[in-house]
C-alpha cells in the first residue's frame, strides 16, 4: 500500500502520508494541506470523516459492533471488572494490581468530602431546575473550591485532581437527585464500594436503613462501565477541544456535561422513556407505533433502536439486556410502560422489517429501562450516563494535556457578503 496520498487542485499535484493505527484504521495527515496550497481546506460538517486526535483509549468499529477500552473487550471488562478498575484503566493504561486498586479508592474515599459552601450554590437551584444543568453548574463550581491550577508535567499534580473529580463527582450526583426530590443531602458511607455508595448516597431514606442490592449493584456497575467512553463523540471532542485551551479538568469536564445534555447524544435513553410514555397515553398499541416506525411518511421516530455507529449491532445492548430483565424480575416491577418497552423490543426482534436493517434495540433503550426500574426520574437519566462517562473524560483530557496538543482551531468556508460601503443609518 502507497504510504502517502495525491489530491490534485487546479492541475497541481500535493502529496500527503498516511497515518495507519494499531487497528489498521488509516488516515491522511492533512496538517500541512493549508500552508502547501496556499490556503485550501478540507470542509466535513460534523466532522463524520475527520480525526481530531491520535489516542490510545478506545477502538470502536460500527461495522462488526467492536468496543474495546485499552485494548480489553467490553463484553470482558462489563462481566469481570469494577467501575473503578475501568477508570483506572482508562485514565491510566493498564488494569490496576490489587495493591493499586485499593490505593486508588483509599484515596477517593479520602476527597470525597464537598465544601460545605456548595449546599448554598446547590439551594439557590429551584427544584424544577433540570439537573444536568444543576450538574453542570456545580462541577464548574468546584473550581473555586480547588483553584490552583493543575500542572500536567506532575504525575502527583495529576493524580490528585483525577481523584478529587472521581471523589466528589458521585456526590454531586447524588445532591442533584435528592434536591429534586425534596430529600436531605447524603455523603453516603465509605465501607462501601464505589457503586455501591453512589447507590446509597442517591436513594438512602431518612430514618431508613438502606440495604444494597447485588443485583442492582451489578446492573448499576455494567451500565457506568459500558458508557465509560465511546471515541471521539461530541462530549469527548468538547472536553478535548477545551481543553486544548488549557482550561483546567473541571472547567473542561463541565463543558463536556452541557454537550452530553443535548437530545441527540446523552439524552437518547431520556428519549426513549418519553417515547413509551406517548405511546402509554394513545393506548399502548405496539404494533400501531411499529408500522407508523415503518411509514417514512410518518414523523414518528422509534428512539433506542439502530446507532449512528454501530452499524451491524451495538455490543453493549447485548451485554445490558440480561442485566435489563434481572432487574425487572428481581425488583418484580408493574409498570405498564416497561411492558409496552418490552412489546416494542420482542416485535422488533421478530420484524423481517428491522431485522433486516439492523434496527436492534441500542444501549439507551436498555438503559432507560433500568433507571425507570430503580426509580431515577427521567430528567436523571444522562447525570446517570455523566457519572459513567467521567473517566472516559479524563482520560482523555489527560492523554490530550500529555501529548501536548495545540489548541482546537477549526476553519471555515465563508459564505457571507462581500465587501459593503457602509451607509450612514439616515440611509438605510
Amino acid at each position: 500500500m502507497s504510504k502517502q496520498a495525491t489530491l490534485q487542485i487546479d492541475g497541481k499535484s500535493y502529496d500527503f502520508p498516511l497515518v495507519v493505527g494499531t487497528e489498521n484504521e488509516i488516515g491522511i495527515d492533512i496538517k500541512t494541506l493549508r500552508s502547501a496550497t496556499n490556503g485550501v481546506i478540507t470542509i466535513d460538517p460534523g466532522y463524520k470523516n475527520t480525526g481530531s486526535c491520535e489516542s490510545a483509549i478506545t477502538f470502536l468499529d460500527g461495522e462488526k459492533g467492536v468496543l474495546r477500552y485499552r485494548g480489553y473487550a467490553i463484553e470482558d471488562l462489563a462481566e469481570k471488572a469494577s467501575f473503578l478498575e475501568v477508570a483506572y484503566l482508562l485514565i491510566f493504561g493498564e488494569l490496576p494490581a490489587e495493591s493499586q486498586l485499593e490505593k486508588f479508592y483509599t484515596d477517593i474515599k479520602a476527597e470525597s468530602i464537598v465544601d460545605e459552601e456548595m449546599k448554598k450554590i446547590l439551594d439557590g437551584f429551584p427544584k424544577s431546575a433540570h439537573p444536568m444543568g444543576v450538574l453542570s453548574s456545580l462541577t464548574s463550581a468546584l473550581i473555586a473550591f480547588n483553584p490552583s491550577a493543575v500542572n500536567v508535567d506532575s504525575e502527583e499534580d495529576m493524580y490528585r485532581a483525577i481523584v478529587k473529580l472521581l471523589a466528589k463527582f458521585p456526590v454531586l450526583v447524588a445532591w442533584t437527585l435528592r434536591k429534586k426530590n425534596g430529600q436531605p443531602l447524603d455523603y453516603g458511607d465509605s465501607s462501601l464500594s464505589y457503586v455501591e455508595n453512589i447507590l446509597k448516597m442517591m436513594f438512602k431514606k431518612p430514618q431508613e436503613e438502606y440495604k444494597v442490592s447485588k443485583v442492582v449493584t451489578e446492573a448499576l456497575n455494567k451500565l457506568l462501565i459500558l458508557h465509560a467512553d465511546h471515541e471521539q463523540n461530541c462530549s469527548t471532542s468538547t472536553v478535548r477541544i477545551v481543553g486544548s485551551s488549557h482550561a483546567g479538568l473541571f472547567a473542561s469536564i463541565s463543558a463536556g456535561i452541557s454537550a452530553l445534555w443535548g437530545p441527540l447524544h446523552g439524552g437518547a435513553n431520556q428519549a426513549v422513556i418519553e417515547m413509551l410514555e406517548g405511546i402509554k397515553e394513545d393506548g399502548g398499541d405496539t404494533k400501531k407505533y411499529m408500522a407508523k416506525a415503518k411509514d417514512k411518511e410518518d414523523p414518528f421516530r422509534l428512539m433506542g433502536f439502530g446507532h449512528r455507529v454501530y452499524k451491524n449491532f451495538d455490543p453493549r445492548a447485548k451485554i445490558i439486556k440480561k442485566s435489563a430483565d434481572e432487574v425487572l424480575g428481581d425488583l418484580g416491577i408493574q409498570d405498564p410502560v416497561l411492558d409496552i418497552a418490552k412489546g416494542l423490543e420482542k416485535e422488533a426482534l421478530e420484524d423481517d422489517y428491522f431485522v433486516k436493517r439492523k434496527l436492534y434495540p441500542n444501549v439507551d433503550f436498555y438503559s432507560g429501562i433500568i433507571y425507570r426500574a430503580l426509580g431515577i426520574p427521567t430528567e436523571m437519566f444522562t447525570v446517570m450516563f455523566a457519572l459513567g462517562r467521567l473517566p472516559g473524560w479524563i482520560a482523555q483530557w489527560r492523554e490530550m494535556r500529555l501529548r501536548k496538543e495545540p489548541i482546537g482551531r477549526p476553519r471555515q468556508i465563508y459564505i457571507g457578503e462581500n465587501l459593503r460601503e457602509f451607509k450612514d443609518i439616515s440611509n438605510r
